[in-house]
């Protein structure tokens, strides 16, 4: 199980670095949206990946983290979530005035090959 997720976040890395690096405003966002899911997945790992294991303490069984499943990164995950999702949506709001101000939805406003004064 760690070797298929370690290959998910390495798949979601770099296709997110892929999009990042190409000039156009919405692949920027969708490679910032999977660098964020690929972080996601690294800050859970963290906790250790278990399968059954209750993430709060019950009564009865001992007190250790071989009983159970670290919590934090799961809240911590949580918040990251919510916060990639605000950050997307100024993202894409930011992304929809520049094509209607410019025409363009290349990052910097220019089309490759353009030779006109700006």
């Amino acid at each position: 199980m760690e070797f298929a997720f370690a290959s998910a976040i390495g798949v979601l890395t770099a296709s997110g670095v892929y999009l990042l690096l190409r000039a156009r405003t919405f692949d920027v966002i969708l490679g910032l949206t999977l660098l964020s899911y690929a972080t996601n997945l690294l800050i859970f790992s963290s906790g250790r990946l278990v399968v059954g294991k209750a993430p709060v303490l019950r009564d009865g069984v001992e007190a250790t983290l071989a009983n159970h499943a670290d919590p934090l990164p799961q809240a911590l995950v949580l918040t990251a979530i919510v916060i990639a999702f605000a950050m997307t949506a100024v993202a894409v709001v930011v992304a929809m005035r520049n094509h209607a101000d410019l025409q363009s939805d290349h990052v910097d406003g220019r089309e490759p090959g353009y030779k006109g004064d700006r």
